[in-house]
């Protein structure tokens, strides 16, 4: 074994460890192993940053720029809604949802295709009256195996296509993973509306976190500035840290009938006013005692949002969101955005008291309150997912086949090798920049940076590993494992070794470096590669394995161990069906 093998195995055991533990987001933990690999001098100089601009990193976020291209069309969400009003028993309804679910995220990015289809799946599961843990899983697993259809429906893919080309002079082509994937996804989509929504947790099973979170009884109240009160002539900014000792926040004040906004903080206090007040039930007295204030009206939804101005919004927390391990007092969420955060559901849990203090993770569901016009906006900046219908955005419907033609046109010439994939998808790009299907301050927005900077950091540390005759070593440490076995035994192996490493860490760093192993297995590499693409996609038993497993955490009231309830039978599912498909598409 060199030097360079030794140094470069003991960064993959330092990304491996960092990834799964988890405490360092993984873009940060590849960007360093990279730059301690150059600073070591196994990844050359002239290979630093060669990943950033590799064709997989182009398309990665060219594919995430259009997905929400399509999304800001509303073509998906009229889709969607059709598709949800034709589905009414249970298994019905899991049957289209997740079929759509699938099918959408073969041609767009997985994670905006369940963002799209969540808040509808939520809205069928308060009408039905029915926990949404009965379908957001389902969903989500189907979002999974859609991305399996097609080059662009996942990462992992697009990086095996690129491999295949380094390596063999040719990759593989939009449709050379539809066989394979194709036949998963339907055996999946047939798997969760029949079988696989009944095995959630019958806990989970009998919660409405949406309903649960929503009830603000006791925990926005109103109340009276009468005369002689202390309150009266301070500025509402002034009051802060009175309400602080007190565990209180002042929400907004309403005088005579209407909430005042802007500069509302700077305002003075006069008598008559109403203070709306966030508080856990047991922490207003003081305030009240303390400030000479009256109860007018004891908080519930119908008395308190009396303004058609103000509402409630319930948002989930992806991934690198910006309030993810920040409180809402840290960001300053009410005194410098006028929003106050008056709930927390975590994994089931309801937090209350103290919340603008939590800290907040991802998959957590928030219960969010103000002015409408600054709702939506707020969210975004927050980087947080609405779980509502989107009537709080724009959404250009006038221009839905339009973004579905320029797509569709794009795949068609790529497929017919007349451009070059990542030309074809730039062209979309620009045409919905030019016909502001997606906005210029849209375009950076779209993109998951966290995503490009792993996939830029892990490729230059995967080209190291296989010319430092690393990825040879690993390839025949692996037939010697099988070593009597026939071939097939080293393609089930291969698969159940990468789908372990892409439940606990990231499915795009699995595929980078588990690629050029599949390529020393065999004469033909073409089967292992495939099944690899498969395996990196297969995250089905825990929420930290895919970004979509952690979305539907928080809305669905699911704990750590619910997933493989349904996701292991769906694993051993998939191994059972890809391997007889990739041996009979590609003989070995």
């Amino acid at each position: 074994m060199t030097t360079d093998q030794i140094v470069l195995y003991t960064l993959l055991i330092f990304i491996f460890v960092f990834l799964i533990w988890g405490r360092w987001r993984y873009d940060l933990v590849a960007f360093v192993a990279l730059i301690a690999a150059l600073v070591i001098g196994v990844v050359p100089k002239g290979q630093a940053f060669s990943g950033f601009g590799h064709p997989a990193t182009i398309i990665t976020a060219l594919v995430l720029i259009i997905s929400r291209g399509l999304s800001n069309s509303g073509a998906i969400e009229l889709l969607a809604r059709q598709v949800g009003k034709l589905s009414h028993s249970m298994k019905a309804h899991i049957a289209a949802m997740s079929g759509i679910s699938a099918l959408l995220s073969a041609v767009m990015n997985n994670v905006a295709a369940l963002a799209l289809l969540m808040p509808v799946d939520l809205q069928a599961a308060r009408k039905a009256k029915r926990s949404p843990a009965f379908t957001l899983m389902p969903l989500s697993f189907a979002s999974i195996l859609g991305g399996m259809i097609t080059l662009i429906g996942t990462p992992p893919n697009i990086i095996i296509a690129e491999f295949r080309e380094k390596n063999l002079g040719r990759g593989f082509s939009m449709f050379d993973f539809t066989p394979v994937g194709l036949a998963c996804a339907v055996a999946g989509v047939i798997y969760v509306a029949s079988i696989g929504w009944r095995l959630i947790s019958v806990d989970r099973q009998k919660q409405d976190i949406s309903k649960e979170l929503m009830d603000i009884s006791g925990y926005l109240t109103e109340l009276h500035v009468p005369e002689g009160s202390k309150a009266i002539g301070q500025r509402v900014r002034q009051l802060d840290s009175t309400a602080e000792e007190n565990d209180v926040l002042i929400a907004g004040v309403v005088r005579k009938g209407v909430r005042l906004s802007g500069r509302a903080r700077w305002a003075e206090i006069q008598e008559g006013d109403i203070l709306v007040i966030e508080s856990g039930p047991e922490a207003l007295d003081g305030f009240v005692g303390v400030m000479g204030l009256d109860f007018r009206q004891k908080g519930t939804e119908t008395e308190v949002l009396t303004d058609d101005n103000v509402s409630l919004l319930e948002v989930v927390v992806p991934r690198e969101a910006r309030i993810e391990g920040r409180s809402a007092l840290s960001l300053r969420l009410q005194y410098r955005h006028d929003i106050t955060l008056l709930g927390v559901s975590r994994q089931g849990h309801q937090f209350r008291d103290r919340v603008r203090k939590l800290k907040i993770q991802a998959g957590d569901v928030l219960l969010l309150f103000g002015p409408n016009k600054r709702l939506s906006e707020i969210s975004g900046w927050l980087g947080t997912l609405p779980l509502a219908q989107r009537g709080l955005e724009l959404i250009q419907r006038d221009k839905a086949l339009l973004a579905a033609g320029i797509f569709a046109a794009a795949i068609l010439l790529s497929s017919l090798d007349i451009l070059y994939l990542p030309v074809a998808l730039s062209g979309v790009v620009a045409l919905y920049a030019m016909l502001k299907i997606v906005h210029s301050r849209q375009i950076y927005n779209s993109v998951e940076w966290p995503v490009i900077v792993l996939v830029g950091s892990m490729i230059p540390i995967g080209t190291a590993l296989e010319s430092s005759g690393g990825t040879a070593q690993i390839a025949d440490l692996i037939v010697g494992l099988s070593a009597g076995y026939s071939l097939v035994v080293v393609l089930v192996l291969l698969m159940t070794i990468t789908m372990t490493l892409s439940d606990v860490m990231n499915n795009t760093a699995t595929a980078v470096i588990v690629a050029p192993i599949a390529v020393r297995l065999q004469v033909n590499p073409d089967p292992f590669l495939m099944t690899v693409a498969v395996a990196a996609s297969c995250a089905f038993l825990t929420p930290i394995g895919h970004k979509n497993n952690t979305l539907i955490m928080g809305p669905g009231g699911y704990r750590f161990g619910d997933y493989w309830r349904m996701g292991l039978p769906l694993e051993i599912l998939v191994v059972l069906v890809s391997i007889p498909m990739i041996l009979w598409v590609w003989p070995l």
